[in-house]
């Protein structure tokens, strides 16, 4: 992982980072001050800024030990003493620092010098604050400078002077100590602390970044070694797997529940390509299902229309935040076909026909199959999600505990009259296509919609239950309490102590049913207990009662479809 992170951030060079910078204070070529103008995606709430490539960035190391600054760009309150204290000495500190920087940088870029007398102006400063104050900016916003129109951050005069200070920052590394990095095999000497890892604070992170690398109890080090010695990394390759993270984690990330999950690819793919962006944006009316798009893709590779992916490999990284600890929850790495594939039968797993019949479902986004498993999203444990995204991107068996999980809120919303989650009855379905699958059976006996011709008889006293339902319906209309809210949990359970006594029951709801009605209830009556012969399980597992539910699903969806006279579409 480290090694491939690395070389996707090959140009990345230490004391160098992409910033994405809201603000930018202008001044004259002679250092007068122009305005304040936002930058990014002007005018929205969450905008970011522009990004700019290469900030020069210090440590953190070096920044902790106060009155320091960065170069060139920094949060207003430093650049400007932009705070409601101005009285802070660690402020005032931080802010001279900042403009010593830049007269010390103008021995490269001269006109750096006469920006550094503006920022030492009280009375430029407090031009600067309350132009900021009407603009809105907030003390802890990143602001950089302009002179003339122009970005000093864009210019690279001052690249040399900057790397020579930030060398004289860091000092010596680890005694001279030569070790093997773990990123490149090379033998190097190992940096003491690595660099933080941004963009994890919604998932637990720190706002300040955290460390991917970073031993600093005692417990963690071996062989005498101290801290980040103990997975030695050179100073460079650090800043490249960082310099990668960064740039996947705030560009090409999705968040799921507790978690980020980054993907590339070993070769550019197009994101109309992308089946791992399918797989979280899952199916749009107006265009191809992602079902479709992943099969078509898949084909184009296999017949050789598409040479361009057929070697092309993906990578997909599950990361969360602990503290100032980065933490990978799951690493994937695999040929791009297989991943076409794998998404392929995702989707076709997870298809199952409309509740209101005729077609099948809209192929549903990876966190409305997550969410079917619990009342809210905010309830899904991180590690269940983790393994969830295995799950679909490996083509790994669905676990017993999602089923668990999704058995209950369909069993839930059956007895309270809700409207059935598509989503909530593809997991279970795709659960036993998957078990179909593992015992080598060519094609499974679960179907998007109904199969009269499946073996299980828990799936067929479902279908029963769903029939008696109807008939109840049709006979009565709507009662106070249906047999479905009195009966449900114990036929699905117990089906032979209860359902012998509903079908019994069943004749006086057939007598209020004219002739042709009554004739079709009893031949589907007949049928369903044909399939289930002369044995209704005593008991059903928790396998044999999701079969249950699914039956009881797609026995009402059918009868609905067959009493419109409308065809099903496979």
């Amino acid at each position: 992982m480290l090694e491939l992170l690395t070389r996707r951030a090959a140009e990345a060079t230490p004391g160098f980072a992409a910033k994405q910078i809201r603000w930018v204070i202008a001044f004259s070529g002679q250092g007068v001050f122009l305005g304040v103008t936002e930058l990014g995606e002007v005018g929205q709430r969450r905008n970011r800024g522009q990004t700019f490539s290469l900030c020069p960035e210090f440590s953190r190391q070096f920044k902790q030990r106060g009155g320091k600054s960065e170069f060139l760009w920094d949060a207003a309150k430093v650049v400007t003493l932009h705070s409601d204290d101005l009285d802070d000495e660690k402020l005032k500190a931080s802010h001279q620092h900042f403009v010593a920087l830049l007269q010390d940088a103008s021995r490269a870029v001269p006109e750096l010098a006469t920006v550094a007398r503006a920022l030492s102006d009280d009375s430029v400063l407090k031009q600067v604050r309350e132009r900021m104050q009407a603009e809105g900016v907030k003390p802890n916003d990143r602001v950089t400078l302009s002179i003339d129109g122009r970005f000093p951050l864009e210019s690279g005069d001052w690249h040399d002077w900057w790397r020579e200070t930030y060398q004289a920052s860091i000092g010596a590394g680890a005694g001279g100590r030569k070790m093997v990095c773990f990123a490149t095999g090379s033998v190097v000497e190992p940096l003491d602390k690595h660099p933080e890892i941004e963009g994890l604070a919604g998932v637990g992170g720190q706002g300040m970044g955290g460390v991917l690398v970073g031993m600093n109890k005692d417990a963690f080090q071996s062989y005498f070694l101290e801290r980040s010695t103990n997975a030695a990394v050179s100073l460079e390759a650090a800043y490249r797997y960082r310099a990668a993270l960064n740039e996947l984690i705030r560009d090409n990330s999705q968040k799921l529940a507790g978690a980020l999950v980054v993907h590339w690819f070993k070769h550019t793919v197009a994101p109309e390509d992308d089946p791992l962006a399918w797989l979280t944006a899952g199916g749009d009316e107006a265009e191809l299902t992602a079902r479709n798009r992943a099969s078509e893709l898949l084909q184009s590779i296999r017949d050789g229309r598409r040479t361009d992916l057929a070697g092309n490999y993906y990578y997909a990284l599950t990361l969360s935040g602990a503290g100032g600890r980065v933490m990978v929850r799951d690493w994937m790495e695999g040929q791009f076909e297989e991943l076409a594939s794998n998404i392929t039968c995702w989707f076709e797993d997870l298809a199952i026909v409309h509740q209101k019949g005729g077609r099948i479902a809209q192929d549903p986004k990876f966190m409305a199959v997550l969410g079917a498993t619990v009342r809210e999203l905010r309830d899904l444990p991180p590690p269940f999600v983790a393994k969830m995204w295995r799950v679909a991107v490996r083509g790994e068996p669905i676990p017993q505990a999602a089923l668990a999980q999704a058995f209950v809120r369909v069993k839930v919303g059956i007895i309270s009259h809700e409207r059935f989650d598509h989503a909530r009855m593809g997991l279970l379905k795709a659960y036993f296509v998957r078990q179909d699958r593992i015992r080598g059976q060519e094609e499974s006996d679960m179907k998007p919609h109904l199969n009269e011709e499946h073996p299980s008889a828990a799936y067929h006293c479902g279908r029963l239950m769903a029939v008696l339902a109807k008939l109840q319906k049709a006979a009565l209309g709507d009662v106070g309490a249906s047999v479905v809210q009195r009966y449900y949990a114990a036929a699905s359970a117990t089906p032979a102590l209860v359902l012998g006594r509903l079908v019994r029951g069943a004749q006086f709801h057939l007598n209020k049913l004219e002739g042709g009605l009554a004739h079709w209830f009893e031949d589907k009556l007949g049928e369903v207990a044909s399939r289930l012969g002369s044995s209704v399980p005593q008991t059903l597992t928790l396998e044999e009662q999701s079969l249950f539910a699914l039956g009881y699903y797609q026995q009402l969806v059918d009868m609905k479809t067959k009493k419109s006279g409308e065809k099903l579409e496979a």
